[in-house]
C-alpha cells in the first residue's frame, strides 16, 4: 500500500505562486496515475489535474487550466502540482491521489472514485 504525503500550502495573495508537493512511501510511484483535487468549504472535493505514469499525458479541470502545472519525477517518488496566478477561489485543501493503474482512463481517472489512495491534504489559502 502506498502512502501519501503533501506538503508546500499556506497562505498566499492573489496573482501569487505555490508549489505542492505530494510524497510516497511504501510503494515506487512510477507504477500508479497520479493527480491532485481540491475541497472548499462546504463544497465536494473535485478534481485538479491527473498525470499519467509516463508523464506523457495531463489533464486540467476548466477553472485551473494555464495556470497550474503538474509534474512527477519518478526517481524522487514524487508529484507536483505548480500554481500560478492564484485567485481567492483556489482557495482549498488540496490532495494528492494514487491509483495502480497501467493505463490512463479519462472516464476514470478525473472521478475521486478512480483513486483508492489519498494523502491527508494540504492547506492552500489565497488572500485578496
Amino acid at each position: 500500500q502506498v502512502q501519501l504525503v503533501e506538503s508546500g500550502g499556506g497562505l498566499v495573495q492573489a496573482g501569487g505562486s505555490l508549489r505542492l508537493s505530494c510524497a510516497a512511501s511504501g510503494r515506487t510511484l512510477s507504477n500508479y496515475q497520479l493527480a491532485w483535487f481540491r475541497q472548499a468549504p462546504g463544497k465536494e472535493r473535485e478534481f485538479v489535474s491527473t498525470i499519467s505514469r509516463s508523464g506523457l499525458s495531463k489533464d486540467y479541470a476548466d477553472s485551473v487550466k494555464g495556470r497550474f502545472t503538474i509534474s512527477r519525477d519518478n526517481t524522487e517518488n514524487t508529484v507536483y502540482l505548480q500554481m500560478s496566478s492564484l485567485k481567492p477561489e483556489d482557495t482549498a485543501v488540496y490532495f494528492c491521489a494514487a491509483d495502480f493503474s497501467l493505463t490512463y482512463l479519462r472516464s476514470r481517472h478525473l472521478s475521486t472514485t478512480g483513486y483508492p489512495y489519498w494523502g491527508q491534504g494540504t492547506q492552500v489559502t489565497v488572500s485578496s
